[in-house]
């Protein structure tokens, strides 16, 4: 076989580029046929690549041609044009791959607000919870929080979770950028109906607040999943493991418990339940606990730990009393599936 010349190299970059005006064009081809050309472009590339280590294309020209399959075909892949099972990972290049990161808008931070919709938690409580955070975002100190940062816009999502496989988004990722946009998500929250679920699994709500961060669309100078609740996790996996894994993936957890009711024999509750959040949820960079004890403190509070997520400071503690993360545990993280098998005897 003899060696592939400049001539066919162009040829092939002159095709490999009609193809792509095919696809990717006003022609609008169905999906099956771009998924094959961009199949057929990805092993022209592989061949490319197989036959310059075999010595048969001057690594000089061999480029041209492989560098337009590559890219065409990872430009079908970010338009959403074509199926990610047709486009094999080594074909994207590292230069393309970090392209498109840096193309993506940055955020002061990214926020899922994690908020427990057992039914330990009365529809009275659950009122106020989401009358806080409604009333929290179109605050002065929370739009002037959102005004100190480098960019002056954040990322929010509202999630509501239960039990192990109960978790649901109620708002998704909305950017905030202003007094605007802060109405417009203080709205879509306070107008979502209120529902109650069986169990409290705290660690099934963090994996499934974690992964949101994968499809957020923007990149976040930092990541804080914002947990409230009135319970011990009951179900699903240790929610100390939970937390040390996500924690490990750059997102910080803070906490919010609500101690508004007493703990009685009837109940799952525990005493302690600040500090079973203080050394068993929360975690990463600056992360905080604020008790809520009082519902006459229940919105200040939320307020006060929102100005704190957006700003990405901690002022001097005022009214509720902020606890930073405790360790080693002072109380058994594993204390809530104890009750519960103690309980129901399983």
């Amino acid at each position: 076989m003899g060696r592939v010349t400049g001539r066919w190299v162009a040829v092939l970059a002159l095709a490999a580029g009609l193809a792509g005006a095919m696809i990717a064009g006003p022609w609008g081809l169905p999906a099956t046929i771009a998924a094959a050309l961009t199949a057929a472009l990805t092993t022209s590339a592989i061949t490319a690549r197989a036959l310059t280590a075999m010595g048969l294309i001057p690594s000089g020209l061999m480029p041209t041609a492989l560098l337009t399959s590559g890219l065409l075909a990872s430009g079908l892949l970010a338009s959403g044009l074509i199926p990610s099972g047709f486009m094999p990972p080594a074909l994207i290049s590292p230069a393309v791959a970090a392209t498109a990161q840096s193309a993506q808008p940055v955020v002061d931070v990214a926020l899922v607000l994690a908020v427990d919709v057992s039914y330990s938690m009365d529809v009275e409580e659950q009122a106020l919870q989401r009358e806080g955070y409604a009333q929290a975002l179109v605050s002065p100190e929370f739009l002037s929080a959102l005004r100190l940062g480098p960019n002056g816009r954040i990322l929010l999502t509202y999630v509501e979770w239960a039990g192990d496989q109960e978790q649901k988004v109620v708002v998704p990722w909305r950017l905030i950028d202003g007094p605007e946009a802060a109405r417009a998500v203080s709205a879509e929250i306070a107008s979502a109906p209120l529902r109650r679920v069986y169990r409290t699994s705290i660690s099934g709500g963090l994996i499934f607040s974690a992964a949101l961060f994968a499809d957020s669309g923007y990149k976040a100078l930092r990541k804080v999943i914002d947990v409230s609740g009135d319970g011990v996790n009951n179900q699903g996996p240790r929610v100390d493991s939970t937390r040390d894994e996500v924690v490990a993936r750059g997102i910080t957890i803070n906490g919010l418990p609500l101690m508004l009711k007493r703990p009685n024999a009837s109940s799952l509750d525990i005493e302690d339940l600040d500090q079973y959040y203080e050394d068993c949820v929360i975690g990463g960079p600056g992360a905080f606990v604020i008790p809520v004890r009082e519902r006459a403190e229940f919105i200040r509070a939320i307020k006060t730990k929102m100005v704190l997520e957006v700003a990405g400071v901690r002022p001097p503690p005022r009214g509720p009393r902020i606890v930073p993360v405790v360790q080693p545990p002072r109380i058994s993280c594993t204390i809530g599936e104890k009750i519960w098998g103690e309980r129901w005897n399983n």
